[in-house]
């Protein structure tokens, strides 16, 4: 099974939660935060993958919880590629430290591999909610926007003959915090290709979508050695020294099996 990477940008909806009172929290910072949590996806050896999706919860704090605002309802995560992406949820919640984002899941995810449709079921640990860890400060009066990066390699788990499973592995991004980088392949018989993006320590990967574009967003700075793995019988390309900065995009040149 290829190496489908589900790069959470998140899912469609502005509703916005605001808190009417000023919280004084274990931080010191008092007032509110707007934020958004976005999803996105890249294509791989799925023709969908539907993700039931039925809230968010924040907790600010050691004793602070907030639920955002989110439109319920079953996403493709495949209609979210190349840079595309939706929107969850958003809220203004009381300015402090994130420590831990919960994304609460339904019973109806699925996978569609050769034109059948398999249910997503979810491990019982995981069914009050996915907890992920993250250490962030929310500044009063300023836009935060978080991504949630789903690996599909990992994510979806072939436990027997039609059976699946979701154990979601997810990378929160804050996207002020990282930078992004863009290409794409001229050869369609290379396609589908799946792009890697590592510095060595940490590794970061996408596929490109029906044309041969890919983008990979909410990368930390640094120098990257980007290698692209296309469809067979064509060979690997790498490009090394791929600088990322903060808040920029990277675009290289396009590849030509």
């Amino acid at each position: 099974m290829k190496t489908l990477n589900f790069f959470i940008l998140a899912v469609v909806v502005s509703m916005l939660w605001t808190s009417c009172s000023k919280n004084n929290n274990n931080s010191g910072v008092a007032g509110t935060t707007h934020v958004k949590v976005r999803l996105t996806d890249a294509p791989g050896n799925y023709q969908q993958v539907n993700i039931d999706i039925t809230g968010v919860e924040f907790k600010i704090d050691s004793n602070t919880t907030t639920n955002l605002n989110v439109q319920a309802g079953v996403y493709n995560l495949l209609n979210y590629v190349n840079g595309l992406d939706t929107l969850i949820a958003s809220a203004d919640v009381p300015s402090g430290n994130l420590s831990q984002i919960r994304l609460i899941l339904g019973a109806n995810s699925t996978v569609k591999v050769d034109g059948v449709v398999y249910p997503l079921s979810t491990p019982s640990a995981m069914q009050s909610g996915l907890k992920l860890n993250v250490n962030s400060t929310l500044t009063p009066d300023v836009d935060y926007m978080l991504l949630l990066d789903f690996d599909a390699n990992l994510s979806i788990v072939k436990t027997g003959n039609g059976v699946y499973q979701l154990k979601p592995v997810i990378r929160t991004v804050n996207v002020a915090m990282g930078g992004s980088i863009k290409g794409s392949i001229a050869t369609t018989l290379a396609l589908p290709a799946v792009v890697s993006v590592s510095d060595g320590t940490n590794t970061y990967t996408t596929s490109t979508d029906a044309t041969g574009n890919f983008l990979l967003k909410g990368i930390p700075a640094g120098t990257y050695t980007v290698t692209i793995t296309p469809n067979t019988p064509y060979l690997v390309s790498t490009t090394a020294n791929v600088s990322v900065t903060v808040g920029n995009l990277t675009q290289l040149a396009v590849i030509v099996f």
